[in-house]
């Protein structure tokens, strides 16, 4: 099972386009999941779930989520706001780190940020770039670039390059290359589930240059989320089903006895002697 994250209709839509024998999935607290096969692949099981807006939102039901199926990987797909002129709308961005921008204090005449950042699994990025290099991905011409860079996401719609925000990214974030508003909610609720496979795939709508409500009527979302999903679906194919080996799943149980300097530590009758006496076992911790 791989869980497929969304946060808007649009975004829904382009994974639907890729699953077959699709069923709804009820939460016990009323989320909805659809779930079905990868087109092609009627061994590969995808649960596609729908957040809304918001790093918060993107948090709780990555979570839930997560909980629900215990997915071998979980993957977030939808649109963003290009950050480079390089950046073709359409293109695919796949994160390499994510960063939650907005962290910091507030003093009289700045703001110092104190930033958190998460970055996408070895195993993720690796099945990721080759999926790139071999460009079965998508069967479009001209083929979508794909790039492996930052990302900065917070609950806020960014549609300027000289706004406040625009120019706090410019300065403290200068590496992301793309702006939304879910992934660093997704990668905190990831990574604090554990051994779990993570990625963000996103397609670029727009410039955030105050140009958004054009692009968005020339169907640049529509082409953005279409894009992500194919490369989303794509990687969602490509996840080994095996875990990787845990480090500690070979070794024994370690045992010790630890007593205060100068105690006796004995035992007679069942009777323990000397001033502490306490037995540790760690398993495979």
């Amino acid at each position: 099972m791989i869980v497929i994250l969304t946060a808007l209709p649009v975004e829904q839509e382009a994974v639907l386009e890729h699953l077959v024998h699709v069923r709804e999935h009820r939460h016990v607290q009323g989320t909805l999941f659809d779930v079905g096969t990868l087109s092609g692949r009627p061994d590969r099981q995808v649960a596609l779930g729908v957040t809304g807006q918001g790093t918060l939102a993107a948090a709780t039901l990555t979570e839930r989520a997560i909980a629900e199926f215990s997915p071998s990987a979980v993957l977030f797909t939808g649109i963003a706001g290009g950050l480079r002129e390089k950046l073709a709308i359409g293109d695919v961005v796949v994160g390499t780190k994510v960063y939650a921008y907005h962290g910091g204090k507030s003093e009289d005449e700045e703001f110092l940020v104190r930033p958190r950042s998460w970055e996408i699994s070895h195993d993720l990025e690796q099945l990721a770039r080759r999926i790139r290099r071999t460009g079965a991905w998508s069967a479009g011409e001209p083929r979508p670039e794909v790039h492996f860079e930052a990302i900065a996401a917070g609950d806020v719609v960014l549609n300027s390059t000289t706004s406040p925000i625009a120019n706090a990214l410019r300065r403290n974030y200068n590496d992301a290359v793309a702006v939304e508003m879910e992934s660093a909610g997704f990668a905190l609720a990831a990574h604090l589930a554990g051994r779990i496979g993570t990625a963000t795939v996103r397609g670029i709508s727009d410039h955030a240059d105050g140009t958004k409500s054009v692009t968005d009527g020339q169907g640049g979302q529509v082409r953005a989320a279409r894009n992500a999903a194919a490369f989303a679906v794509a990687l969602a194919a490509a996840v080994h089903e095996t875990d990787p080996p845990s480090h500690t799943a070979s070794r024994p149980p370690v045992s010790r006895n630890i007593a205060h300097a100068g105690a006796t530590v004995g035992q007679q009758n069942g009777v323990n002697h000397g001033a502490f006496t306490m037995n540790v076992t760690r398993e495979n911790r």
